[in-house]
């Protein structure tokens, strides 16, 4: 959920003392920045609520620059004083330098995919004729600005293989600045588009679709509301503003429009979302590109909550993945000539994850208990074939053409580092392709599980663990619970070099498969939205309880984590069982539930959450948003929040105003504070700042757990 930059002011608020305290687990107590509080109060239906830090909204204002920096100062002045803060970090990149590969896909005759070498802030984009061809270097990202922090957006390929269409994420911004490579060439055209948003570049002829916003206003731009989104067909050599407008909605100013083309360009197909009018569904229409007619042809003309996504033309027929009378997804043929619908890949138990068009076949990807499972079937529906993957984990890729007679994929889990496949068509087999080597990794140590619990109100939700082998299960072992819970997302089990500096140190790491995600189609997803929201916060302190009752660790030693969704989730969760956890580290988190539309693109995270214009929703949100359930006195897990000056999706002020209300508020026996980074965004921008916001992270979380790494 993500530019104007916070400037940070050269003095600094108010005094900030350190003292340092001797308490059993060497906690710091702290002195923090006096905030202003201001008498800001709003009615919400008759009910009043104050709002003392809403000065902190404004990203422009000197004031909240100077708060920013007396907050960034007494937070890195207690991470400097951690003794082994710089070994944990030296760690990190140990163990993350090491080549990393993405999923290879063909255009024309070459192949395309990234690669770091280890610790480069961007992967590379390189091409490859064959599979045994020498690498060259397409795109290097590193190069885009000084610091390492302008990262590669979306990146789509003509389907000749000619022209790369690139976009440009200043600071980890969702805005994007675009260009196009000439392949061959290796250079830049003139071509160059501002102000571009949530879109990919959808090729068609001599050009390609994509979306964009107006120029928001200057000096707000990470934080004014995107409206208005508009289609527009760009053809190369020319600038911008020659652009042909392919599609508005003025009467719909919050609504999301998203262009796409078939494989073979034949046509194009609009999809239509109004998320903030609290619909999870799109519309649907197509344009025959070969005919001279502009207007769209409506598929699914009204946007309910079912979702339409169209995978391949079929000699003038689509095959679209729908959950429309199918919460757990299938994929249907649609013949506009009379409107017919007929059941290609019909309903299954399990939840269609993932389906692709490739070579002639369609992929589908399937969740079994949330690992992926991999089926070929024919374009009529016929099972060809399952794929075998390594093990109980997650998959990801499968892009390609008609004409491919090999696919590309991922594979990963907890325990298996991202390992890149090879999938051959005529033969039905799959071999690696690229397989990484981890510095120091030795996966038999490890053991990975999956258990499976109960919620407070009996309903069975997985969880997955990793930890070292012969733990002892006594209740001492420290431990970090991870969480998001919506939006349809699925949280798979995925492998992290980063996260064996916990392991390392006897960490268990738990992930909480919670309501609210994907794990199990739309009804486990409509199970915790808008006012059955609190069913996500109860599944994830389940969790925290299983692990406590089966004495894998304690309170004490049990630390949580979540970012953006997931951070609303521990900041929900710490206000509602505070003695529950030892350490609470909430990301990017949203925090005021009853103002997050009204910046950027917010309003479209209605169909999750709802909204407080309605009455009955306002309740809800009232009643769990972070930012108004703090209780005064309350002690409070040790917490470190964490934001950046670019997130322009879940905009710094929830986190801002959250800390601010925390310090004030909380019991002052453990600390509350926040990292707020620079020139990064809703993600870290670049990998050195990654690897320095976790190893502050894990820091914090050492100290506060009474863990002292052994290196």
């Amino acid at each position: 959920m993500n530019t104007t930059v916070i400037r940070i002011a050269q003095t600094t608020l108010g005094i900030l003392a350190l003292a340092v305290g001797t308490g059993a687990s060497g906690a710091q107590r702290l002195d923090y920045p006096q905030t202003r509080k201001g008498d800001q109060v709003d009615d919400y239906h008759g009910t009043k609520v104050a709002d003392p830090y809403r000065w902190l909204e404004d990203d422009n204002a000197a004031e909240t620059a100077k708060w920013v920096e007396a907050e960034n100062k007494v937070t890195f002045t207690y991470l400097e004083k951690i003794p082994y803060r710089a070994d944990v970090r030296k760690r990190l990149e140990q163990l993350y330098n090491y080549p990393k590969y993405s999923s290879p896909f063909r255009e024309g005759d070459l192949l395309f995919y990234s690669k770091n070498d280890g610790l480069q802030n961007q992967s590379v984009v390189y091409t490859q004729k064959g599979l045994d061809a020498a690498p060259e270097m397409l795109l290097d990202p590193n190069k885009l600005s000084a610091d390492g922090t302008t990262r590669l957006g979306s990146f789509n390929v003509s389907r000749d293989g000619r022209y790369a269409a690139y976009g440009m994420e200043v600071g980890g911004s969702d805005w994007q600045e675009a260009k196009v490579r000439d392949v061959s060439t290796k250079e830049d055209l003139r071509d160059d588009l501002k102000w571009l948003k949530f879109t990919q570049f959808a090729w068609a002829g001599k050009g390609f679709f994509y979306s964009r916003f107006a120029e928001p206003q200057k000096g707000h731009e990470l934080s004014s509301k995107n409206e208005f989104q508009k289609v527009y067909y760009h053809k190369l050599g020319t600038p911008q503003s020659d652009d042909e407008l392919i599609f508005e909605d003025k009467d719909h100013p919050q609504r999301g429009h998203y262009l796409f083309t078939t494989n073979d360009e034949k046509f194009a197909w609009l999809v239509i979302d109004d998320s903030a009018s609290g619909k999870r569904g799109n519309a649907l229409y197509f344009r025959d590109l070969s005919k001279p007619e502009k207007a769209f042809i409506p598929i699914v003309k009204e946007i309910t909550d079912d979702s339409y996504e169209v995978v391949d033309d079929v000699d003038g027929r689509f095959l679209i993945s729908t959950n429309h009378l199918a919460p757990n997804g299938k994929v249907t043929l649609y013949d506009p000539a009379g409107g017919a619908w007929k059941d290609v890949l019909p309903e299954k138990p399990e939840k269609l994850e993932n389906i692709r068009s490739l070579g002639g076949k369609l992929f589908a990807t399937y969740l079994k208990d949330v690992a992926s499972r991999v089926y070929v079937y024919s374009f009529t529906g016929n099972l060809e074939n399952e794929i075998a993957l390594p093990g109980t984990g997650t998959t990801a890729g499968f892009q390609g053409n008609r004409s491919d007679s090999e696919a590309f994929f991922l594979y990963t889990s907890l325990n298996y580092p991202t390992t890149v496949f090879r999938y051959d068509l005529p033969a039905r087999k799959a071999s690696v392709f690229k397989s990484p080597e981890i510095p120091g990794f030795r996966p038999d140590e490890y053991e990975t599980k999956q258990v499976f619990y109960k919620s407070t109100d009996g309903t069975r939700v997985p969880m997955f663990l990793v930890y070292r082998k012969g733990l002892k299960l006594d209740g001492s072992h420290p431990a970090l619970l991870y969480g998001y819970g919506g939006f349809n997302i699925t949280m798979q089990p995925t492998f992290s070099s980063v996260r064996l500096v916990l392991l390392e140190q006897g960490f268990v790491y738990a992930m909480a498969n919670l309501r609210g995600g994907g794990e199990y189609g739309e009804r486990w997803h409509e199970a915790g939205i808008k006012q059955r929201k609190q069913n996500v916060f109860d599944d994830f302190l389940a969790a925290a309880e299983w692990l406590i009752a089966n004495k894998y660790t304690s309170p004490e030693h049990l630390a949580i984590n979540g970012g953006s969704n997931g951070g609303l989730l521990v900041g929900a969760v710490m206000n509602q069982r505070p003695d529950l956890f030892r350490v609470a580290v909430p990301q990017v988190g949203v925090m005021d539930m009853l103002r997050y539309q009204k910046f950027t693109i917010g309003y479209s995270w209605a169909s999750d959450y709802g909204t407080s214009d309605n009455p009955e929703e306002f309740k809800a949100l009232y009643a769990y948003s972070p930012l108004h359930n703090i209780k005064a006195g309350a002690k409070y897990p040790a917490t470190l929040i964490t934001t950046a000056d670019h997130d322009d999706r879940v905009v710094p002020a929830h986190s801002f105003k959250y800390a601010a209300t925390l310090q004030a508020e909380a019991n002052p026996e453990n600390p509350v504070l926040i990292r707020i980074d620079t020139m990064s965004a809703h993600g870290s921008s670049s990998t050195s700042k990654q690897i320095a916001l976790t190893a502050d992270m894990y820091s914090f979380i050492f100290w506060n757990l009474g863990v002292t790494p052994k290196y």
